[in-house]
């Protein structure tokens, strides 16, 4: 690592510059309205090889157009444009550990909530160990919030974008008054949906479960990764199916998952103990099955994975 955190580079408007002199609008709309979607792509070092690999760069940057044209952002970025600035910024910064890479397109300008251009972008990669608490932890005491998550009819979860973490700001400040580690929505329909920035599984008779796509929840990568995963490398049966409240407190083990958080076991719901209370069996084996998928030593898997250097 060439700087530290709060001296990093960043790739803003075609530029690499120190995140100190990064500047945008403040009357831009997205500093007024959040009107921006993003990605967190998460890269991993592998020790042996010398060599960091970015994971499902192209999943993500599918993700990141299909949210820009839902917001109907006019963006004059390509693919090629997204991987080339992460690529240079990574390597300006001489990262040779794990990292988070954050990847917004914005609405510059002075325009309002209606206006669909100037679109920019900035890159921002930082350490994984300097990302947020809850995404550090060891295992999570998680209640259910009294906050519903949004819908696809009124502001879909399908968008990745920065005004719908505002629905996952109420329920995890509403977790952490009330002395819990993070917490689990329900949709409107008072079924599972999933934490605020991560998905949700559980194990129930040797069976991982997760809420549908159209429960409510980020259509998510890692989410998807890890139902491939448990497929094709472990040989589990999973099932994608509406889950009822009550099902999280009969659990046998139950974990959150994304691309910042990994895979975090969740310890206790509504104080509820979670199977043991502790990390599951196979918590444990589809998390090392995933940290091997992303560190390249996953021969199966390996078309995932984006060499930097």
């Amino acid at each position: 690592m060439k700087y530290d955190v709060a001296n990093r580079v960043i790739w803003l408007k075609g530029q690499i510059l120190n995140v100190n002199d990064a500047r945008i609008n403040v009357l831009s709309p997205t500093s007024q309205f959040g009107l921006n979607v993003f990605e967190g792509i998460p890269g991993y070092w592998n020790e042996e090889e010398q060599q960091l690999y970015m994971f499902r760069l192209n999943d993500h940057y599918d993700r990141l157009l299909r949210s820009a044209k839902l917001l109907q952002l006019d963006c004059t970025y390509t693919k090629e444009d997204f991987k080339k600035a992460l690529i240079d910024t990574v390597k300006a910064n001489e990262y040779y550990e794990n990292i988070s890479v954050r990847q917004t397109l914005f609405v510059d300008g002075f325009g309002s909530w209606g206006s669909e251009s100037p679109v920019e972008m900035f890159v921002a990669p930082i350490p994984r160990g300097k990302t947020s608490a809850e995404y550090n932890k060891k295992g999570l005491n998680c209640c259910v919030t009294s906050w519903r998550r949004i819908s696809d009819d009124n502001l879909s979860p399908r968008v990745k974008c920065g005004a719908n973490y505002i629905n996952s700001r109420v329920g995890q400040r509403e977790a952490l008054r009330n002395g819990y580690d993070t917490c689990i929505f329900l949709n409107r329909d008072g079924k599972v949906a999933e934490g605020p920035g991560s998905c949700f599984f559980m194990v129930k008779d040797n069976t991982l479960v997760t809420p549908q796509l159209t429960d409510s929840v980020l259509e998510s990568i890692t989410r998807d990764t890890i139902i491939r995963l448990a497929k094709e490398e472990l040989g589990l049966e999973v099932k994608e199916r509406t889950i009822d409240r009550t099902e999280l407190y009969l659990a046998d083990e139950a974990f959150l998952c994304g691309s910042a958080m990994e895979i975090t076991p969740i310890y206790t719901i509504d104080r509820y103990k979670v199977g043991t209370g502790e990390q599951g069996k196979v918590t444990k084996e589809l998390h090392l099955t995933y940290l091997d998928c992303v560190r390249g030593k996953l021969g199966s898997k390996k078309e995932w994975l984006t060499v930097v250097y």
